[in-house]
């Protein structure tokens, strides 16, 4: 006589092959989005690093002032806005350095506690003056104007850089009075 059959009990859960199949698939999603963390994580170091540099442009001999002015006066306007999107508001600093720099010399940058604040820093040598300025348009919104102002042939007359922003961020082109000066 045979003996009776039992059959086997029904399986319940994943069983070794379920779980071998969702390690497989699982194991490259986890490296991938891992890797991508990683990434993140560098390029925003890399971006935290060139940012603490990115609002420079310091005077070097023979280089042209004009260039300075441009690159500074926008880096400016730049550190404005993001202030203002951290902060709520618009800051305004300067002028600085007190005097206006002559003849084209480089001075020296002083310290200021409201560029700090803004993470400007221009360098250790400017040939401008700069200067933040914060006022009610026609319509009560608030308006910056950042300025670089700078005697270049020592006569008394200053060229002016200015880059004005208003309250969407929107920042207008660079407006250049008496660029010879």
């Amino acid at each position: 006589m045979s003996s009776p059959v039992t059959p086997e009990p029904p399986r319940r859960g994943w069983g070794r092959k379920g779980v071998l199949l969702l390690v497989a698939l699982g194991l490259p999603c986890l490296l991938v989005s891992g890797g991508g963390v990683l990434f993140y994580l560098k390029r925003m170091r890399e971006l935290e690093q060139s940012m603490n540099t990115a609002f420079r442009a310091e005077a070097k001999p023979g280089g042209a002032a004009g260039d300075e002015a441009r690159i500074n006066v926008i880096a400016l306007c730049d550190a404005v806005q993001m202030y203002r999107s951290e902060s709520g508001i618009f800051l305004a600093v300067g002028p600085t350095p007190r005097e206006v720099p002559k003849g084209g010399q480089t001075v020296s940058f002083p310290k200021d506690e409201g560029f700090e604040k803004l993470g400007f820093t221009p360098g250790t040598a400017v040939r401008f003056q700069y200067q933040v300025v914060v006022q009610e348009d026609p319509v009560g919104e608030p308006e910056v104007t950042c300025y670089a102002r700078g005697d270049q042939d020592g006569d008394g007359q200053n060229s002016v850089y200015s880059v004005t922003l208003d309250a969407n961020g929107m920042t207008s082109p660079i407006k250049v009075e008496r660029e010879e000066e």
